[in-house]
């Protein structure tokens, strides 16, 4: 019994320590970045016939550090990796890149994280605009599957269901 508390004593100081580590992750660049992390993803997108999902969000917020997360777990990394280049878009405390908010329709009135997808050729498709993934800690992974499929782009030979084609 003993060794049973101290499995999961261990097992919850390992969760904690794994937690504490991503909540002070660095996933936004300085703000000034955005523009050329931009402008290198459509150049990308355009070469290899992806799409370009830019990210708004900041390093203080929790909900977007659990986006990054889902971004890049077993489920969604694939799907991500084969479809989009993504493009984090610091906003600082709402104050930084508002400009390019405005550009991409993007309510930051609204909080953090919110998304825009792009064509490869920069036309904007989507924009969050009803802050689904603002609470991304109560929301589950699948939120995010789901919406990487709906917006990759459709190749020849695939079936739009296919998840990582």
């Amino acid at each position: 019994m003993k060794t049973l508390k101290w499995i999961a004593a261990a097992a919850v100081l390992a969760l904690a320590g794994g937690m504490a580590n991503s909540a002070s992750r660095e996933i936004y660049p300085d703000p000034a970045q955005a523009r050329p992390d931009i402008e290198a993803a459509l150049k990308t997108a355009a070469a290899t016939h992806k799409r370009v999902l830019l990210d708004f969000g900041g390093n203080w917020c929790g909900d977007c550090q659990v986006l990054d997360i889902y971004f890049h777990n077993e489920a969604n990394g694939p799907i991500l990796e084969a479809n989009f280049v993504l493009v984090h878009v610091n906003v600082g405390h709402l104050d930084e890149n508002v400009d390019l908010a405005e550009r991409y329709r993007i309510p930051l009135k609204k909080g953090v994280p919110e998304l825009a997808v792009l064509s490869e050729s920069g036309k904007l498709l989507y924009s969050t605009q009803t802050a689904e993934f603002e609470k991304m800690q109560m929301v589950e992974s699948s939120a995010v599957t789901q919406f990487l499929v709906q917006w990759k782009p459709v190749k020849p030979g695939c079936s739009a269901v296919m998840v990582t084609c």
